[in-house]
């Protein structure tokens, strides 16, 4: 071999380690990057989608509670029926057990309320219960006797924190319903909340759109001693949401006034 072959193959080879030993370098290297610790992305302090609340709240403009003729409609001490002489339509007598007889002027309810009505009795009666329908609708005459009645009984202050005055009161409206039970023990008395009745009815009245309208410890809210006989039909939607949320009352639950005077 010529000597200046010889010097040509040596530099191929050393270039060649060079190339080499750079490119393993440069793998090190690059290992070691990997290696070290990556900074952490900036956590964000907002929720995921899945997480964000849910937004959709109930919609309290979906009935008026002013209308008359409204299932929502609000009637207490300061805000009285308008007019004040207000008929409802479609009134008739419901199929379920009633306190009277069937042509009296108390045993009939809103049609559109019925078949809440007699699903509830119907429940009741399934658990062992028997619910009786106590008085329903009442006229402006009749609720007049009525609180005429009352007052000429115990005065004017007392009558008013147990009977409405005529115009005032919720069973002009047809979807209010006083229960009782077959025997009549306490009717129309705060022991009924003791009866096998009243007990069925605190617990799932709300099930088939009916709330007690006159709760325990209220009567500064809605101006009316309490009455667990005392049903007001105000729809399954509304009921419900009520319960979930426990508020006791319309006039809470829609921030409407009530309170003890006219």
């Amino acid at each position: 071999m010529s000597m200046t072959l010889r010097h040509n193959l040596i530099g191929l080879t050393i270039a060649f380690v060079a190339i080499a030993g750079g490119a393993v370098w440069l793998n090190v290297r690059n290992q070691k990057e990997q290696q070290k610790p990556q900074p952490k992305a900036p956590v964000s302090n907002e929720s995921s989608p899945k997480e964000q609340p849910n937004t959709e709240s109930f919609n309290k403009k979906l009935y008026s509670t002013t209308d008359p003729t409204s299932i929502w409609v609000v009637v207490n001490k300061k805000h009285p029926l308008n007019p004040k002489t207000h008929v409802p339509s479609e009134l008739s007598t419901p199929s379920v057990k009633l306190r009277l007889g069937s042509g009296e002027e108390q045993m009939k309810f809103r049609k559109l309320a019925q078949a809440d009505l007699a699903g509830m009795f119907n429940a009741a009666r399934a658990d062992g219960v028997n619910l009786v329908f106590g008085s329903g609708y009442r006229s402006y005459a009749l609720q007049k006797q009525f609180y005429d009645g009352y007052v000429a009984k115990d005065g004017q202050d007392k009558a008013d924190t147990y009977s409405a005055r005529p115009g005032y009161s919720e069973h002009q409206t047809g979807l209010a319903v006083d229960l009782t039970s077959p025997s009549g023990q306490c009717h129309l008395e705060i022991c009924w909340e003791n009866t096998l009745e009243g007990k069925w009815i605190a617990a799932n009245a709300y099930k088939y759109g009916f709330i007690m309208r006159y709760p325990p410890d209220t009567q500064d809210v809605t101006g009316y001693q309490y009455e667990p006989w005392h049903l007001r039909y105000v729809g399954k939607e509304l009921s419900s949401e009520m319960h979930d949320q426990k508020v006791q009352t319309l006039e809470e639950f829609f921030e409407i006034n009530g309170g003890t005077s006219y």
